[in-house]
């Protein structure tokens, strides 16, 4: 009994293991069981994209794929653009089964894209930059040659599109499986065995696309590539043969082919052939699909067909190792490629014929490639300045990477407008264009003149309800370089309109302050008798019954000015003189209107006079005490402020001079423009060398006067002397600045050191040199500076309003020269002034972007649009309007008069146009004793004129020529206002075409 029993276990093991094979065969034969549970699992992992953030989303953690498209760094993308204004108006929901999928370590399921990259739309949805990586694609699996799908299939996957089963899992070839499982369990027997990874193309997908660093690192990782490969296989039914032939077309599209200089990486058969081969993907399929035919080639067609087919060939063996067999010699990729070539003649695949005539070919691996096209930088003006804002918004430095990122961009510009003045300022080169659009005339280009070395940019605004909407970004520079934002120029008298509204601001605050107070309260009121603007709004409150805002502001611009340039100005340190560009009005005493209308430019320097002694002696810090009394505690905090800063401006020249040099060359340097002595060169030697032995002295003496000391006793009493004495002694003993020698000095103890390090180490010497100063005998040199300090402070004041009205640099030269043009501009910047002024003292948002959409049609799709900040009113609405009549007083009767009446509606009235002229000539003088000018170098000439046209549209319009072309033009304001003039005409009617509205 006891054998039976034991028998009928056996009978009954054997005959639960044979049936268990039975399954396992059946199932891998098959493939019943598995399809119908990976789409069950698969069927529910959807996602849907809804209005608002998502709390139901989960982003990749890492891989190669989700890198480069951006998917992995969105949630970062979206928190720094939250931070810039943005807001998430659209994002994905995930469900909660491909929640959980993610959650299990699996990659999320869905249909991939092989293309994707940067796209830049304009306000009518037209591409303005469409990139696509990889470049070369196929689009459907019919698309591929036969003879490169058998090829693939042959090197890497035999039984993809086996038709039976329809069910077949293409993420588990059973043979291949079977023996890769084999080889690892004998490799851990065995440790220098090697054993393949049975990996099939679903299974590599996953693995170069998902896996951390596109490797297969441990057992699990390749369980995880096998799960997330069936789930994908099954995820829209259980028959994969579909699912089976776009595995075959994904596969070819992106496979890692390594990366070549000066492309980067290689992605898919199409780029790949181009990157290592110079060979052009749709002249392979040609060739091969001329090959399926079955009609007999010629010799020289079936030599072309071989070499095309053993290149592709050698790209699908070269992934094994593409680092290796591509960036090397080559001759191993040769080898395996013929071995394959021979494997695949045998199978059938492919004639004895095509495999004899590729056998002897050689694979000439990294051709030089055509060179690439330059762009033309003119016609893409806009799109690089788009790509370089998105970039800064995102924070992705390099273009390379970004034109990767799945990204949809859609801007206010308008494509159609941009390319009427893309082309227009190209063509403006011509003689014959700049003709034709009037350019030749006075104040403009002299005949004959040469056209081609001006640059003209032109900026166009629409404003709408909440943000002024970039339209139009143009200049003519054939680099990348963007005029219009990447400069700082003189731009001329368009500074008068930002001293306009400080003068308009100062008098609007005035106002504010004095227009409640009653006659006796005014009456009392005590401006300084250094302040003008103060003393004039008292008495015009005191004689007015009306004092509203609006009819005061038109009372200012009636105040009147000389215009004369017989006056100097002490003003920026030193005393200066002015001219009018029209000498004729010179004798005028003239209006502020008036003196606006006219661009002249010595009513400006008084008025900024003005504006400054009102901001020195119109508050409430009673300086005119402050200089009166020499015993005010406010004088030495003042006096110590001067000396640091004006020591501070010494030693940024004194470190421009000697940074770079050794302690030798700045020694050199420095005695290079000493009149030598004894005393002198004592004294300059303890400082920059206070431990110097009496040898030293001794040899400095002997190489520079030819002789040495007479005796040790002269040494001595030289040591004595000079190395006791202060800093500011040595320095006046020397007849050298004082931070000079202590600048050597401390450069030869501290080389490399930076100007941060010499500000900081310096701030005792800065205060030490200028101990002469605090001294009250010197009562007339302090009350000097400390009025320059003031001076500095009522600068930076006004510097502070002409920022809230988005003047771009930190800084504003302290001098009334930044009236007329002295401190620089942008045309960018102005265009956002004139945007101000036309919102009635509202500062909008200038908006270039209008939405971001990431990753659309993913499970992590998500759109942000700007959620503009609240408007901010920087100027009183009557400030504003006093403004545009005075800009519309320009065009009608003033500096840009020949656009009256240029451009008109659809109804032909005439539109109103208003805005400000100016004309920079930025010169390079050499001057000698008394200030007189030995030589000087016309660096640049620009002229530029703002405007405004109608209620719609604003910004600048600017022509710009740099040395050394700059010497031979004369042009003013007159020629960017007649460029409007013609261009204005051409672009009204495509701005005005619907489809890309303001409001």
């Amino acid at each position: 009994m006891a054998w039976f029993k034991k028998l009928f276990w056996v009978g009954a093991g054997l005959a639960m293991g044979g049936a268990l094979a039975v399954f396992v065969a059946d199932e891998l034969k098959t493939s019943r069981l598995q399809s119908a549970l990976w789409h069950d699992l698969a069927r529910d992992a959807r996602f849907s994209v809804d209005a608002g953030p998502s709390d139901a989303i989960r982003f990749p953690r890492a891989g190669p794929y989700d890198e480069r498209l951006g998917y992995r760094q969105l949630p970062d993308f979206i928190e720094r653009l939250q931070r810039q204004g943005y807001a998430v108006t659209r994002q994905a929901r995930m469900s909660p089964r491909l929640i959980e999928l993610q959650e299990h370590g699996l990659f999320a399921p869905y249909r991939e894209k092989n293309q994707a990259g940067l796209s830049v739309r304009d306000c009518r949805n037209e591409a303005l930059l469409h990139t696509r990586v990889p470049g070369r694609a196929y689009e459907r699996f019919e698309d591929v040659p036969p003879l490169l799908v058998s090829a693939l299939l042959f090197v890497e996957d035999r039984h993809l599109l086996d038709a039976q089963p329809p069910q077949r899992n293409p993420a588990i070839d059973p043979e291949r499986f079977a023996k890769a499982v084999l080889e690892q369990a004998l490799r851990t027997v065995s440790l220098g065995r090697t054993a393949s990874g049975g990996s099939t193309l679903a299974t590599q997908i996953e693995k170069y696309r998902h896996s951390p660093q596109g490797r297969t690192g441990s057992v699990g990782e390749k369980l995880r590539q096998m799960a997330s490969a069936s789930l994908r296989a099954y995820q829209d039914g259980e028959d994969t043969q579909a699912r089976r032939r776009q595995i075959v077309v994904d596969y070819l599209d992106t496979v890692p082919l390594a990366a070549r200089p000066g492309i980067g990486e290689v992605h898919g058969l199409g780029d790949g052939l181009w990157a290592w081969y110079g060979r052009d993907v749709r002249e392979v399929n040609r060739l091969l699909a001329d090959d399926a035919e079955g009609t007999a080639p010629t010799p020289e067609a079936l030599e072309r067909q071989a070499a095309a087919f053993k290149e592709a060939l050698s790209l699908m063996i070269a992934q094994r190792r593409p680092s290796q067999h591509l960036l090397g010699d080559g001759e191993g990729l040769a080898r395996l490629t013929d071995s394959y070539l021979r494997l695949m003649a045998e199978a059938g695949l492919i004639t004895s014929s095509l495999r004899d005539a590729a056998l002897p070919l050689p694979l000439h691996l990294q051709p030089e490639l055509p060179p690439t096209p330059r762009p033309d930088f003119v016609q893409r003006k806009a799109t690089t300045a788009l790509r370089t804002h998105i970039s800064t918004l995102l924070d992705v430095p390099r273009a390379y990477d970004l034109e990767r990122l799945d990204l949809e961009a859609e801007t206010s510009l308008d494509s159609e407008a941009q390319a009427v003045a893309a082309r227009v300022l190209a063509g403006l080169r011509i003689p014959a264009a700049a003709k034709a659009a009037g350019l030749f005339g006075p104040h403009m280009l002299d005949p004959g003149a040469d056209p081609g070395p001006l640059i003209y940019s032109f900026t166009l605004f629409e404003r709408s309800a909440g943000a002024n909407l970039l339209r139009v970004q143009a200049d003519s520079i054939d680099q990348p370089f963007d005029v219009n934002q990447g400069a700082r120029l003189d731009l001329g008298s368009t500074a008068k309109l930002r001293t306009l509204v400080s003068y308009l601001e100062i008098v609007a605050e005035l106002h504010a302050n004095w227009s409640g107070l009653g006659a006796a309260e005014l009456s009392a009121l005590a401006p300084s008798p250094r302040d003008p603007l103060g003393i004039w709004a008292r008495q015009y409150l005191l004689g007015t019954k009306d004092r509203r805002l609006a009819p005061m502001l038109e009372a200012a611009m009636e105040r009147k000015y000389s215009a004369s340039p017989g006056e100097a100005f002490f003003t920026g340190g030193g005393l200066h003189q002015f001219e009018n560009f029209e000498r004729s009005r010179n004798g005028s005493s003239m209006t502020v209107r008036e003196g606006f209308k006219h661009s002249v430019n010595l009513v400006f320097i008084r008025l900024m006079r003005d504006l400054v002694r009102h901001r020195m002696f119109g508050g409430a810090t009673d300086p005119e005490r402050l200089l009166k009394d020499p015993a005010d505690p406010r004088r030495r905090e003042l006096l110590s402020r001067f000396a640091d800063h004006e020591g501070s401006a010494f030693l940024v020249r004194f470190h421009r001079k000697y940074q770079n040099r050794s302690a030798a060359q700045a020694e050199a340097l420095l005695l290079r423009g000493l009149r030598s002595s004894a005393p002198r060169l004592a004294s300059v030697l303890f400082t920059i060398e206070p431990d110097a032995s009496d040898a030293r002295l001794e040899e400095l003496l002997a190489r520079q006067l030819g002789r040495g000391a007479a005796s040790p006793r002269e040494l001595k009493a030289l040591r004595t002397t000079y190395a006791s004495l202060s800093l500011a002694d040595r320095g006046y003993v020397a007849r050298v600045h004082p931070l000079e020698l202590w600048l050597v000095g401390f450069l030869r103890r501290h080389p490399g050191a930076t100007l941060a390090d010499v500000l900081d180490a310096s701030a005792g010497e800065r205060q030490e040199v200028y101990a002469w100063l605090f001294k009250t005998r010197h009562k007339s040199a302090q009350d000097r500076r400390l009025r320059e300090l003031l001076e500095l402070d009522a600068f930076a004041q006004i510097h502070r309003s002409w920022q809230r009205q988005g003047y771009p640099f930190a800084s504003l030269t302290p001098s009334y020269a930044s009236a007329i043009g002295a401190s620089g501009d942008r045309p960018a910047a102005l265009a956002e002034l004139m945007g101000i002024v036309v919102n009635d003292g509202v500062r909008l948002p200038t908006q270039r972007v209008e939405a971001l959409h990431f990753a659309r049609d993913t499970p992590y799709e998500t759109r942000l649009e700007p959620r503009n900040a609240k408007p901010e009113q920087v100027l009183p609405a009557e400030v504003t309007a006093t403004l545009r009549r005075a800009l519309l007083e320009v065009v009608n009767d003033g500096t840009a008069r020949r656009l009256k009446g240029a451009l008109a509606d659809a109804n032909g009235r005439a539109i109103d146009i208003g805005g400000k002229t100016g004309t920079g000539d930025h010169r390079y003088e050499r001057t000698g004793r008394g200030g007189r000018v030995i030589s000087e170098r016309k660096i640049d000439r620009s002229a530029t004129f703002v405007f405004m046209i109608g209620e719609r549209y604003f910004g600048t319009v600017m022509a710009y020529v740099h040395e050394p072309h700059a010497a031979r033009y004369r042009f003013t304001s007159a020629l960017p206002t007649q460029l409007l003039k013609s261009l204005g005409p051409q672009l009204l009617p495509v701005l005005q075409r619907s489809g890309c509205a303001g409001d």
